[in-house]
């Protein structure tokens, strides 16, 4: 097949997917078209079967803001025609996916479309009456739309008030992106300690977010406070964002600053992942949890809230634990528990490692999207 896919390209978990899918479909022999502003950052050297064409955005004085929407939509259509591309796959309802129904009407092509809501276009943009029809018609108008969570498929139905089936399709890794840690430190895990001043009897706590409210970093932090009063511990905080200021301050109020460790953006987050034993995440809001699902198939167990995907993805107390949004007494409860008896976290570790890799592996998730994928081209044959 010749596949056209459209996804924000930066730091963010629908562009990673959209973009591992890219590659793992080209592995398997797809042609595929990345139709975007900037190459995928996942894509970090030449892969056969995948070409790149970038979205230019001029700047005209007619135009008050630059219309990213019309040219994405024209390179879209020139792309299809150009390449003869199957069907389409874009990643978010808004502007994606109606760029991609104009592409196709701008192309006179009947090209098939599939829309991916990755949650933000509907969790947020959704509640705005300006942009809901806009959003009802980028899901009506494809062939197929999929979410990454039930919870998601049903705020969707909730929200933008739409009969459109949508598919739950999970999220998923790339194995060899994610590699499992071993038993006992390596000499890169040591070092990256020592870097960082981890002490190699420590715990290690960390939590990967873009640094927004509805990420709770406030819990994560006073659930680590809790911990460190019991144990020798770290917290790694990866990412950045609005609140980081804010929560340099709350690790000072907790007077716990030397062990919090701000590191930024990191582009190998699977090196932190590799010298952690828990990872925090206790969103208020959360479609599914793409970094709760890097670490787990690393081998680092987590802690997750209440909130959207994240109880679909982990099993509580059968490949981690759950708990109310804000709770922070019953995350560290849980957390020193795991983390003072052996027994316990491997056990849990070895059942959640089993779990990831029978509902989550990679292939089982791309032979779910080719499954769709020749479901629309049957359909436009009959």
């Amino acid at each position: 097949m010749k596949i056209g896919i459209t996804c924000y390209p930066s730091m963010g978990g629908s562009g990673i997917i959209a973009t591992e899918l890219g590659i793992k479909l080209a592995e398997r022999g797809h042609d595929i078209h990345f139709i975007t502003s900037n190459i995928p950052f996942r894509i970090r050297k030449p892969l056969s079967n995948i070409t790149f064409h970038q979205v230019e955005v001029n700047q005209y004085a007619v135009f008050q803001y630059a219309p990213y929407d019309i040219t994405l939509s024209t390179k879209i259509a020139e792309v299809i025609n150009e390449y003869d591309l199957d069907l389409l796959h874009m990643h978010y309802a808004v502007p994606h996916a109606v760029c991609g129904i104009l592409a196709k009407h701008m192309s006179g092509k009947d090209i098939k479309i599939m829309t991916t809501l990755h949650g933000t276009d509907i969790t947020v943009l959704g509640y705005d009456h300006s942009l809901k029809n806009a959003i009802k018609f980028g899901i009506e108008g494809s062939d197929i739309v999929t979410s990454v969570s039930k919870s998601l498929a049903q705020q969707t139905t909730d929200i933008i008030e739409t009969d459109k089936e949508i598919i739950p399709i999970y999220n998923f890794v790339r194995e060899k992106e994610f590699p499992t840690k071993g038993d006992t430190p390596s000499k890169a895990d040591l070092e990256l300690k020592a870097c960082y001043g981890i002490n190699p009897e420590d715990k290690v706590i960390i939590h990967v977010s873009n640094f927004r409210t509805v990420k709770r970093i406030d819990t994560v932090i006073e659930t680590f406070a809790k911990i460190h009063q019991q144990l020798p511990s770290k917290l790694i905080l990866l990412g950045d964002g609005p609140q980081l200021m804010d929560m340099k301050e709350k690790a000072r109020e907790l007077n716990i600053e030397d062990s919090v460790l701000f590191l930024g953006k990191q582009n190998w987050v699977s090196e932190f992942y590799q010298i952690s034993d828990l990872v925090l995440l206790l969103s208020e809001k959360e479609s599914f949890g793409l970094t709760l699902l890097e670490a787990m198939k690393s081998g680092v167990l987590p802690i997750g809230s209440t909130a959207g995907g994240i109880k679909e993805v982990i099993k509580h107390k059968e490949t981690g634990f759950i708990v109310d949004v804000g709770d922070s007494n019953t995350a560290s409860t849980y957390a020193l528990e795991l983390l003072t008896n052996d027994k316990l976290y491997n056990e849990m570790q070895q059942r959640m490692l089993e779990d990831v890799a029978k509902r989550f592996s990679s292939d089982l998730i791309a032979d779910q999207y080719e499954y769709y994928y020749k479901k629309m081209l049957e359909d436009n044959n009959d």
